[in-house]
């Protein structure tokens, strides 16, 4: 920590005026280097940020985390989200073969069963996928579900066209390193679709970008020392490094982002064994002041739901939350207090990163006060208790209660699979609604805010927008030139 702080203070040094619009558009994403999708392994942000920039789905993220085309032009939904028809546009992979709508119904199952697609579990609903015309795929469900179109835009959902692997994404890679690795020197690809072949032809080099994976302190000098024009994918684990270096006012942006930000009770015994228990454990958090101790303005959250989405009532809210926090702490006390004579021990598993000390800081104090010694441990290790800090890839009530529940009651377990299984919205609605108070009754996960998501951002990058998704397409940084 103490090098990471000095390293950034040499960086406040030289300085951060304004970076000129000019050559490449240098960006850092926090994580390891980015390389290429490789088979059953989970990509990390800079992998994904290369994969999303490189490749595409049938639709994806714009800039402000709507959905807009990818390799399909346009799309119909009909009978409320039982079937979605796609109309796909000509396209082609980066070594230069044309995109089929047979290679695009054959890589869409592969994806659907990947063992390295995170979003797998909540694509069950998926019936087919087949060929209607050589222009147009038809995907059919078995159960109807309208809010399949953010799934198909994020990241996890693109194409690649293996031997070898070969996107048609926006961006082309035009750089390899002498190692093997993906040199992400990223550049405009031709798109037949648009009505300027010619211009698209006189390329300049603002249009090019460049796609650098590293730690957040590496990546905050960089940009420090003007270097890069954006860095993505900040979260709390790395927040307070941003106050230790001297940043224009304006280049410090936070997304709104949707998603869970708490902990999973994943050792059901001992203290934790009962739910009124974890109940008690849940209400003695001081959420606004653990809040405001880390990070000015962020939210914090008393229940699962942040709204009630498509559930078909609004979000449970537990019945502490009408209490002062002298109330929630003193009958929180009093259970810890008839469970033991001696302070209760629990332990939590965190990732590395100042932030996550300031979060086991204030966490441990919101508990000591009733009794209870918060141990950390390294998130790899077993502990009763486990972060959960994601940005919702949808908007649906299922997201959340499944995330939520790792694990969970059997009760709640139960509700939850039949709100998968339901054959209509409005019974989907209704079990969903069953599922999140099953939920709130077993207390199995404790929200604690919203998460937090950071940018550093130049000022040349003036179509960059915050959005709910906190997802920042590579192609959509600048504006279009003209």
């Amino acid at each position: 920590m103490k090098a990471m702080v000095l390293m950034l203070a040499a960086a406040a040094l030289a300085g951060c005026d304004r970076r000129a619009d000019s050559g490449p558009v240098v960006v850092s994403a926090i994580g390891g280097a980015p390389v290429y999708p490789r088979r059953g392994v989970v990509p990390d942000l800079p992998s994904r940020v290369l994969l999303d920039a490189t490749a595409q789905g049938l639709v994806r993220f714009d800039a402000g985390g709507q959905i807009e085309p990818g390799l399909a032009e346009r799309w119909t939904v009909m009978d409320d989200g039982a079937s979605y028809i796609f109309r796909l546009r000509e396209a082609y992979w980066a070594s230069g073969g044309r995109v089929t709508a047979e290679e695009i119904v054959r890589l869409l199952r592969r994806r659907l069963t990947a063992t390295d697609n995170p979003l797998g579990p909540f694509l069950t609903a998926i019936d087919e996928i087949v060929v209607m015309t050589p222009q147009v795929i038809e995907i059919r469900l078995n159960r109807p579900r309208p809010d399949l179109l953010k799934l198909f835009a994020q990241p996890d959902m693109t194409l690649v066209a293996p031997s070898p692997p070969s996107g048609g994404g926006p961006l082309r890679i035009v750089q390899a390193a002498t190692d093997g690795r993906i040199a992400a020197l990223l550049r405009p690809a031709f798109d037949p679709g648009q009505a300027d072949p010619d211009d698209q032809r006189e390329l300049q080099p603002e249009q090019d970008v460049r796609l650098i994976g590293e730690r957040a302190a590496r990546a905050i000098v960089r940009f420090a020392r003007r270097d890069s024009d954006l860095v993505s994918g900040g979260t709390l684990a790395d927040w307070p490094l941003l106050a230790t270096i001297d940043l224009p006012r304006t280049s410090v942006r936070r997304d709104p982002a949707v998603g869970l930000f708490g902990l999973v009770v994943s050792r059901r015994d001992g203290f934790l064994a009962d739910p009124a228990n974890r109940i008690a454990l849940s209400a003695a958090i001081d959420r606004a002041a653990l809040v405001a101790a880390i990070a000015s303005g962020w939210e914090p959250a008393d229940r699962l739901l942040p709204e009630a989405l498509d559930s078909a009532s609004p979000p449970q809210v537990p019945d502490w939350s009408l209490l002062t926090m002298v109330q929630r702490q003193a009958a929180a006390r009093a259970r810890v207090a008839a469970f033991s004579p001696v302070r209760v021990r629990l332990t939590i598993a965190l990732p590395p990163g100042p932030g996550m000390t300031l979060l086991h800081g204030q966490l441990a104090a919101s508990l000591r006060a009733i009794g209870i010694v918060l141990d950390r441990l390294a998130p790899d290790m077993p502990a009763d208790l486990r972060l959960v800090d994601a940005v919702a890839p949808y908007d649906s009530a299922r997201w959340y209660l499944a995330t939520a529940c790792a694990p969970c009651g059997e009760q709640a377990a139960a509700a939850l699979e039949a709100a998968r299984l339901a054959p209509t919205s409005a019974d989907r609605g209704a079990r969903l609604a069953a599922a999140d108070a099953a939920m709130n009754a077993d207390a199995g996960f404790i929200p604690i805010a919203r998460p937090l998501r950071w940018s550093l951002v130049a000022t040349r990058l003036s179509a960059w927008q915050a959005n709910p998704r906190a997802w920042h397409p590579l192609n959509r940084l600048r504006p279009d030139p003209t």
